[in-house]
């Protein structure tokens, strides 16, 4: 009896800690990218890493305690990858942190005011798939430009990514992601200050928001809307498929308070896990579906573990051969451009304003301050109202 309690108890512990080295490994490189193009130092890049880590690891372990369910958070990918598009906009660090709070309080107010939900829900599908595949996709070209350019580097994580995506497909992102470590450490002149720093805990640095309609307009509005559409909604589903029925108003008001409190020190938001959730609520946690609730706490715990190395991965990145790891970053992201692109062009009928949202987010256009992603919902509702409404009801 003693041994079947703890095996009870050991699966969906182990699947918590999967789930937390799957999320890390996955897209660690991509949020790193994102906060940097936005004007993070090294150091606020760590703190908002940590921030980010920490946040998400409260959020999962009490909604999780509170509701008995496997709910699990992450920070947004896709939002992380849009900064790096916005990277080239003309606001400093203190205006995208202000960015990141509103983006935050946005998610909050889906939870309090049930409205601003549904109106998030109008926004068609094929045009915010699109406008995050074309973010997605400057980033995604960057393994295959790197290969030209530093091949002894990048040649082995896109080897070991493609074999391991062979035979275990969950794990080819988080092995590509540890060779890429792995080279950096190797093939890096690090000095000894940088190596030392490898054994210090990380800090948080606060930082003071500022609020610009630029920043507003150009990661705000398209960070809530792709964290919302890619992230928040899908993470619900997948809870659901597992017979989980997650709380909406709870799960985003937490998510929003942490992504607000998490802007502070550099955070730019968290959500619902989506792809990754599925370890905490399905099998791999148990075939007691009353237990699987551990694993989502047990994720959390993992992301706290985790945070405390996170000074030590961006001193490796920072170390690393120039484009290594944004190359690494690419790779991750892959699987979601083809979704997105599968999903945006999907219907003959929406083609139009999903091609043109992709093509207008891809190209990097700013006007009047205002970034490509902003300008590509604008252009993709223009068309799909006046050219494609017609063709939609007939």
């Amino acid at each position: 009896m003693p041994s079947v309690s703890s095996s009870r108890l050991s699966q969906p512990i182990l699947a918590g800690v999967i789930t937390a080295l799957v999320g890390y490994l996955s897209s660690f490189a991509v949020v790193l990218a994102g906060l940097q193009a936005v004007g993070a130092s090294q150091s606020q890049a760590a703190s908002g890493l940590l921030a980010l880590i920490l946040t998400q690891a409260v959020c999962g372990i009490a909604l999780s305690w509170m509701t008995r369910m496997p709910i699990t958070t992450a920070w947004s990918t896709p939002g992380a990858a849009l900064l790096v598009g916005a990277g080239g906009a003309h606001f400093g660090w203190n205006e995208a942190v202000g960015a990141f709070l509103v983006s935050g309080a946005l998610i909050m107010l889906t939870g309090l005011i049930p409205p601003l939900g549904r109106l998030i829900s109008a926004i068609p599908e094929k045009i915010a798939q699109a406008m995050l595949a074309g973010v997605l996709l400057q980033l995604c070209l960057v393994p295959f430009t790197a290969l030209g350019t530093i091949p002894q580097f990048v040649g082995p994580v896109m080897a070991i990514w493609l074999v391991v995506l062979a035979f275990a497909p969950r794990w080819a992102v988080p092995a590509a992601m540890a060779v890429a470590l792995g080279i950096a450490v190797v093939s890096s002149s690090i000095q000894y200050d940088a190596a030392a720093s490898l054994t210090r805990l990380p800090r948080l640095e606060w930082v003071v928001p500022q609020f610009s309609w630029e920043a507003i307009t150009g990661i705000a509005l398209p960070l809530f809307i792709v964290t919302m559409a890619y992230q928040n909604v899908p993470g619900m589903a997948v809870l659901k498929s597992f017979g989980f029925r997650a709380p909406w108003s709870a799960s985003m008001i937490a998510t929003g308070a942490g992504s607000v409190l998490g802007s502070f020190a550099g955070g730019h938001a968290i959500n619902l896990a989506a792809i990754s959730a599925a370890l905490a609520a399905g099998e791999e946690a148990g075939p007691d579906r009353s237990r699987r609730w551990i694993a989502g706490v047990s994720s959390g715990a993992s992301y706290v573990l985790l945070g405390l190395i996170s000074g030590a991965i961006v001193s490796v990145a920072a170390a690393s051969p120039e484009g290594l790891i944004p190359a690494a970053a690419g790779l991750a992201l892959l699987g979601i451009l083809g979704a997105s692109a599968s999903r945006a062009f999907s219907d003959p009928s929406q083609r139009l304003s999903a091609l043109l949202t992709f093509l207008i987010a891809a190209s990097g256009l700013t006007i009047a301050g205002l970034g490509a992603a902003f300008w590509a919902l604008v252009a993709g509702l223009a068309v799909r109202t006046l050219i494609e409404r017609k063709t939609l009801k007939s």
